[in-house]
């Protein structure tokens, strides 16, 4: 609720501010091309009133008595009442071989020479305008020239030329301003002559570089002073080498200044809304979200196995129903699990005892019937001695099976771990599993550096490697079969692999492998081989996997940790991995295992 009212304030934040800012701008472009428009009226206006007053004042009398004299000096003299008449910024008497003979300004600066420079390419660059613009010593005119006759223009003779102008100073940029409605800059080639602008706006580059640019009638931003603009141009001369431009421009940032203070409304609108949208939140809280967190917690609980975890079914509304019906299918999972297990309890003893007492069975039939044969008194000894074996093996067989049963009732603490070597440990696996007369053909070697140690029970894990070597060889061909040992100590932890080059593990007993009672392809198997194995692992904190070599090996490779004597006594955090719940390494691997005949 809080991001979508903070999401919601700020998008209408931005949607106002740029709406405004569009709106601004339009208003800002309109109002630049009319003051170009009233500008343009306005100069019109000026240029035709300074064009009758220069043709009037030619044609005065005295204007043509002072022209008539042939003394500058008196020229000069005579010519300054009527400029302070006149009133023009500007004022020249120029006789009729160019030569300026009179000249009057407002502020000094502009010489004689300036004067006949201009006044010579005026007449060389008329292309039918009515004004010219001249410029020295800072000083910018509009100027107006006429000719001075005695008698009528067409029939007279000429005496001179007339020429009067205004100056581009800042008196004319305010009133050109007031008319235009904005700030305005008047400049000759990249000099600014005159400006509204403040004077450190003009210091900057940005206004030169506007005002020396192709002129432009659509606006354009530019930044003059840190300050935004839209501004346009306009040219005041034809000419190509200085013109004379006028630039209007208007402030983007005092057009928008407004929106500060609606930014400020906004924000204090926003934080309005999150304010009450945090009430709202609180109370949906109070309400709905901290009953639901709650009854998440126990789906959590109940999927750890607690079922007893305290929910609060108190209330009339819908979450209080689910929570009370959630309680009471708890209460239904938790008797349907215990009848489960005691279902389960009953179907493992059933199996368990079948499996025991068909084994049994079996070997208590050959040890009767083989002493049964010994009471024979026609047998040699040599025949005594083979009875004697098959009684022997029947009875290895069965204690087998009891120890076998008789280490799943011992608990962790029967463990006697003592620091010892790994390679003693499987030579003596080894040597126990080649007094086996038919796996007199298979090829054991044992890979392990003479340096390899930590702490465990000696006895169980030879116990472990004997079944995974019994087991190995079972699986391997009896003909150029070969099972390999390799330890090793990785990261602090003892690693032993067992691996056969067999067919592999049988896909029916995959998903079961070290499951108890399970056996494939072996005559006498009890299947609680690989069971034992699993627990004793699991009781020294290590862990089990079993894997498909890229040479089609079978591998069982086993990780005991290396722990001291305390943590082997004392830790319950044990873990065990066995396939296929093997790490993502080896999971391509085991995807490819086929059947091992030897479990």
């Amino acid at each position: 609720m809080l991001v979508i009212t903070a999401g919601l304030t700020t998008t209408s934040f931005l949607l106002v501010q740029r709406s405004v800012q569009t709106h601004v701008r339009q208003s800002i472009a309109i109002n630049l091309r009319d003051s170009v428009s009233a500008f343009q009226d306005f100069r019109h206006e000026r240029e035709t009133m300074l064009t009758n007053d220069v043709a009037l004042m030619a044609a005065l009398p005295i204007t043509r008595s002072i022209m008539s004299n042939s003394d500058p000096l008196t020229i000069q003299d005579a010519s300054r009442d009527v400029w302070q008449i006149a009133r023009f910024d500007l004022f020249v008497l120029v006789n009729e071989s160019g030569k300026v003979v009179a000249l009057h300004t407002n502020t000094p600066g502009f010489t004689r020479e300036a004067a006949e420079k201009y006044f010579q390419q005026s007449l060389e660059e008329d292309r039918g305008e009515g004004s010219h613009w001249w410029f020295g010593e800072r000083h910018l005119y509009q100027t107006f020239i006429q000719p001075i006759y005695r008698g009528s223009p067409t029939e007279g003779t000429l005496l001179g030329f007339l020429v009067v102008g205004y100056e581009i100073n800042g008196r004319l940029a305010s009133e050109v301003s007031k008319v235009a409605g904005s700030q305005v800059a008047f400049s000759w080639g990249d000099e600014v002559i005159a400006t509204t602008l403040p004077p450190a706006h003009v210091q900057g580059g940005n206004l030169k570089a506007f005002i020396t640019g192709s002129p432009q009638e659509a606006p354009r931003d530019v930044e003059i002073g840190n300050e935004r603009f839209l501004a346009t141009s306009l040219d005041l001369s034809r000419s190509q080498t200085t013109p004379v431009r006028l630039s209007v421009l208007d402030s983007y940032d005092q057009a928008t200044r407004f929106l500060d203070e609606l930014n400020r409304y906004l924000l204090l609108l926003g934080l309005a809304a999150i304010l009450v949208g945090s009430g709202l939140v609180f109370f949906i809280s109070h309400t709905f979200t901290r009953p639901l967190g709650g009854l998440v917690a126990g789906v959590r609980a109940l999927e750890g196995g607690d079922f007893h975890h305290p929910l609060d079914p108190r209330g009339g509304d819908e979450v209080a129903e689910l929570t009370r019906a959630f309680d009471r299918m708890r209460s239904s999972l938790l008797k349907s699990q215990r009848d489960l297990l005691e279902s389960e309890q009953l179907a493992t003893i059933g199996r368990m005892a079948s499996s025991i007492s068909h084994d049994l069975r079996h070997s208590l039939a050959a040890i009767v019937a083989n002493s049964e044969f010994l009471v024979d008194s026609h047998l040699t000894a040599v025949q005594r001695e083979e009875l004697y074996q098959e009684v022997r093996t029947g009875v290895n067989l069965m204690t087998d099976l009891i120890d076998s049963l008789l280490e799943f009732a011992r608990t962790r603490e029967s463990l006697t771990p003592a620091y010892g070597n790994v390679l003693e440990t499987i030579q003596r696996s080894v040597q126990a599993v080649r007094l086996h007369p038919r796996h007199h053909a298979r090829s054991i070697d044992v890979i392990c550096g003479p340096h390899v140690s930590g702490w465990f029970d000696q006895r169980k894990l030879e116990r472990v490697l004997y079944n995974l070597l019994l087991n190995a060889c079972e699986a391997a061909p009896p003909l150029g079969g070969k099972v390999e040992v390799t330890a090793g100590e990785f990261s602090g932890a003892i690693t032993i692999a067992v691996s056969d080059n067999g067919p592999g593990i049988a896909e029916s007993i995959r998903e079961k492998l070290f499951h108890p009672f399970v056996s494939y392809g072996k005559e006498n198997g009890t299947g609680l081989g690989l069971a034992v194995v699993l627990k004793i692992v699991q009781d020294h904190g290590g862990e089990i996997f079993v894997e498909r070599a890229a040479e089609g090996k079978t591998v069982f490779r086993m990780v005991l940790r290396g722990r001291g004597q305390e943590a082997l006594r004392g830790n319950s955090d044990f873990r065990v991995e066995v396939s296929p719940a093997m790490p993502a390494q080896q999971h391509s691997a085991s995807q490819n295992s086929v059947s091992h005949p030897g479990v």
